[in-house]
């Protein structure tokens, strides 16, 4: 038998690699298959209908997508007016995990916005209290809860068990820890705010290269400042609506609809009144100089954790001047002078709507001006008020005006 010639060799050496390609090509498909059938197995018929509706929402991102949010792990801080929405539609959409991490319990006046709660929980933990609607509207969802604060003892523990991390609180001084926490363990925030009609919403830290609260607000605001929605009111619907946008924005980033390429730092503002506004704002970037994030951080987890960083002290605290006793009444004494009809003018100092829901009777309504404060202010008051509410301007620091005496009640 004659040697084959070294034509016919390479011919026959193309035929198989031709071959071989082939066989590839088949193994691949053979392997693609066999891995969407072991997803397929991870996947009950109830969560297909359960999550079909967005599975084939083009931008989603089909099953593919679904899968991401299904191995997610997710740590919202705060179940009140923001969390509460947040939470319910990342479990509907069907997150893996969530943690729930609230302090306080429900109380009745939160329920007309903290929507995942009911009258029956009232005096429960709110996180105890959101697990339990969790539950019942999606059993597909682990989750776990800590009815503690979020302080530097517990929080690296806490956040290090999450991919990402939604800050639905209303302290300056629990936004500011969040942030450091999150920087340093390179997990994304999406944080929102909301106060009487008003919201906010942004992506902090953005896969660890994006700008952080630092870089926006590298000084708290001040104490006095900050007010909080027992004090200032809030519409539940309005501040619903950003806790809403916060799911989205949550299930964004966990599906890669976000990238390094194309994510662009925002700050998305509603207003309720006059007319809904929803308005959107390109923000700076990561900043050199951040305390946290920047090229020469100063902030590290073990400063956190053994107290360095004292987060109460750096934002500090509502100053008071408080009012000394011989300029007080009790509510007691005050009853002794309307009942034996005792001259005199009590001047409810509080906002106009909450003095029309409810005050004492014969009361007068005069709103408190910090600029009253202000010695050059109080001629000019002098003149623009009543001689009848001359007592009120003693609310400026003075003792005595036209034989008129003060007493806080």
């Amino acid at each position: 038998m004659s040697e084959p010639s070294k034509e016919e060799l390479l011919a026959r050496i193309a035929q198989l690699e031709l071959e071989n390609e082939q066989l590839k090509q088949q193994n691949g498909k053979k392997s693609q298959h066999e891995q969407f059938n072991k997803i397929d197995d991870n996947f009950s018929l109830d969560e297909y209908k359960r999550y079909g509706r967005q599975m084939i929402v083009p931008q989603f991102g089909s099953l593919e997508s679904q899968i991401k949010l299904k191995n997610s792990k997710v740590l919202v801080v705060g179940a009140g007016g923001l969390g509460s929405p947040a939470l319910l539609y990342l479990s509907s959409a069907g997150i893996g995990k969530i943690g729930i991490i609230d302090p306080d319990t429900v109380d009745t006046s939160n329920l007309h916005r903290q929507v995942i709660h009911n009258t029956e929980m009232v005096g429960e933990f709110k996180c105890i209290s959101a697990q339990n609607y969790i539950n019942k509207l999606n059993p597909h969802v682990v989750v776990e809860v800590y009815p503690t604060a979020l302080n530097n003892d517990n929080a690296f523990g806490i956040v290090s068990q999450y991919d990402l991390v939604l800050d639905c609180t209303d302290h300056p001084a629990v936004r500011y820890l969040i942030n450091d926490v999150c920087v340093l363990l390179g997990k994304t925030i999406v944080s929102g705010s909301g106060l009487k009609s008003d919201g906010q919403l942004t992506v902090l830290n953005f896969a660890n290269s994006g700008p952080c609260y630092r870089c926006f607000y590298p000084q708290p605001p001040s104490p006095d400042s900050v007010t909080s929605c027992s004090d200032g009111g809030v519409i539940g619907p309005a501040i619903g609506l950003v806790g809403v946008a916060m799911a989205v924005e949550t299930i964004k980033i966990i599906t890669g609809y976000y990238t390094k390429d194309n994510f662009v730092p925002f700050l998305t503002s509603y207003s309720a009144y006059p007319r809904q506004q929803l308005r959107v704002f390109k923000m700076r970037k990561r900043q050199k100089d951040c305390a946290v994030c920047g090229e020469n951080p100063q902030i590290s987890q073990r400063m956190i954790e053994d107290g360095t960083i004292n987060y109460k002290t750096f934002c500090g605290r509502a100053t008071f001047d408080p009012i000394d006793d011989k300029f007080r009444v009790s509510p007691k004494d005050y009853d002794s002078v309307v009942q034996n009809k005792k001259k005199h003018i009590l001047i409810d100092v509080r906002p106009r709507e909450q003095f029309q829901i409810t005050h004492l009777p014969n009361a007068i309504n005069v709103q408190w001006d910090p600029t009253f404060r202000k010695a050059d202010a109080i001629e000019q008051y002098y003149q623009m008020i009543p001689p009848k509410m001359m007592r009120f301007m003693l609310f400026a620091g003075l003792e005595m005006i036209r034989n008129w005496s003060l007493k806080s009640l």
